[in-house]
């Protein structure tokens, strides 16, 4: 039996409004987040990534709604969502920890008056959410003096604990992580992502979606890997599947770009990425990736490719695996 889905996106647009005409960053995405999985969206700077993220916790200028539906924990359709109502579920049926932590926290609050604030917003006892973010600050191996301090005083990794610590007070049933490690150094890096997991087997949160383009990263934590290119998600299937045998040419490229850990340079060449992603001002006809692809045919510079299943949740949007 399927699980519910925390999070379904269906044939939705977002685009940039610009005096140059409409940056198509992301057009017509389909995407599905099940309770209690780890969903790792992987993809070039500029596919789009971000903006998907962004849009889905608030619309705002210059993003532009263009279509298409999100639908939150089966109940709420994010596009039809005034501003007042995203505000009242945001931290408790969703949150997000954004690619700068400093985004997150305001740089004049110590940390103590921020979470109080929260508490108010929120409808909470203060005294009783302060106990509770203590507790979720030991959970990301940080003492109560944080509580004391402003977010100018902290590191880097410090700042981003704390607001992992804070996305997930309310217990989220979807947690969205933008680029969460990538200021990060390796060792602070490696226990973000573990720490991550270890919420998400808790408990605290109901699933996740991980952006990044780390693909390294992506291997430590997703159950599921979706890749995007130019706007458009073109693959979608388990982590062990994407990583071992991706069937779109750009996750293939994209896959064996990387080093990858105890194979040497003599046993396998990295492929490389050529070229370079398209403007989305004015994108490709057809299959957006056919201007870099080594297997573009006729066809893929006229008609955007078909949706096909491989069987066992793999599915690609290719010209290669076309089923007449």
């Amino acid at each position: 039996m399927e699980t519910e889905k925390s999070l379904e996106v269906k044939s939705y647009k977002v685009y940039y409004k610009t005096f140059n005409g409409h940056v198509r960053a992301v057009d017509g995405v389909d995407l599905n987040v099940h309770q209690g999985e780890i969903v790792g969206l992987i993809g070039e700077s500029g596919c789009g990534k971000s903006t998907l993220a962004q849009s889905i916790i608030l619309l705002r200028p210059p993003m532009e709604y263009m279509g298409g539906s999100v639908i939150l924990n089966g109940r709420y359709d994010l596009t039809k969502m005034s501003p007042e109502k995203r505000k009242e579920i945001m931290l408790k049926e969703i949150a997000l920890i954004p690619q700068y932590a400093l985004d997150a926290l305001p740089i004049i609050k110590k940390i103590r008056v921020f979470v109080n604030d929260l508490a108010r917003d929120k409808g909470f006892n203060e005294k009783e959410l302060l106990e509770i973010f203590k507790e979720r600050l030991r959970q990301v191996n940080l003492t109560e003096r944080i509580l004391d301090m402003y977010p100018l005083e902290l590191s880097g990794g410090m700042k981003q604990r704390v607001v992992i610590a804070v996305s997930t007070l309310f217990r989220p049933r979807l947690l969205i992580a933008d680029e969460p490690a990538s200021a990060l150094d390796v060792v602070t890096q490696r226990q973000v992502l573990e720490l991550l997991k270890q919420l998400r087997d808790d408990g605290i949160v109901g699933s996740l979606l991980f952006i990044t383009h780390d693909i390294a990263s992506i291997v430590q934590i997703a159950d599921k890997i979706a890749t995007m290119y130019a706007g458009k998600v073109v693959e979608v299937g388990s982590a062990e599947t994407i990583i071992k045998e991706p069937q779109h040419p750009y996750t293939f490229l994209l896959i064996n770009s990387i080093p990858l850990l105890g194979v040497s340079y003599k046993e396998k060449r990295l492929t490389g990425l050529g070229g370079a992603p398209p403007n989305l001002l004015n994108p490709p006809s057809g299959c957006r990736f056919h201007p870099r692809c080594p297997y573009a045919m006729p066809k893929c510079s006229e008609e955007q490719p078909p949706l096909t299943n491989l069987g066992e949740g793999h599915s690609v949007f290719c010209w290669l695996y076309e089923r007449g």
